[in-house]
């Protein structure tokens, strides 16, 4: 059994799934996934479309050096840098859709699901060359990921009674009338 780098809260109330060495950048999958992080499940896969799609941009907020500013993503961050890493969102949608069959054959109700847990992390790179001019050669790395996500059915909230016998403060009383 593979180690996750969180267990989830109620094990019988949440689904996991993840895949390694993903031929996938590791910096464009890490903010793709910032961005579905305690998402509704609908929500995210809904989200992922978009961005395959171009309709919603991705906003950059940690790996931004050289990354354009759009509209799109005004509304979500301030600095207005965002791209629209399909690849990414592709291997995430996937990935979410594996989850969601795990949560089905667990019993879970997949409509309350959200996405409680997800990391990127970096795979060892992938060594390929290149040919420059004089007879040299460079290095050609790829940057692949890691990736793991949990799945949690949300939580009803439950708000706790008052006990008749307690005093009840000001605010507590103003609130209640």
């Amino acid at each position: 059994m593979v180690k996750y780098a969180r267990e989830p809260a109620n094990a019988t109330k949440s689904c996991k799934a993840r895949g390694s060495y993903f031929r996938v950048h590791f910096k464009n999958t890490r903010e793709t996934a910032q961005a579905i992080k305690h998402m509704d499940l609908t929500k995210a896969k809904r989200f992922l479309e978009d961005v395959i799609a171009h309709k919603q941009a991705v906003p950059f907020r940690r790996f931004c050096g050289g990354v354009g500013r759009t509209a799109q993503v005004k509304l979500v961050h301030t600095n207005g840098q965002g791209r629209w890493p399909a690849k990414s969102a592709r291997f995430l949608l996937d990935l979410l859709k594996n989850a969601e069959s795990n949560a089905e054959v667990k019993g879970l109700d997949v409509d309350s699901l959200h996405v409680s847990h997800i990391q990127v992390n970096r795979a060892p790179k992938q060594r390929r060359r290149t040919y420059r001019a004089h007879g040299r050669i460079n290095p050609y790395m790829s940057s692949p990921s890691h990736i793991e996500l949990i799945l949690s059915e949300k939580e009803a909230e439950v708000r706790k009674e008052a006990e008749e016998g307690s005093r009840k403060t000001k605010k507590q009383s103003r609130l209640a009338n």
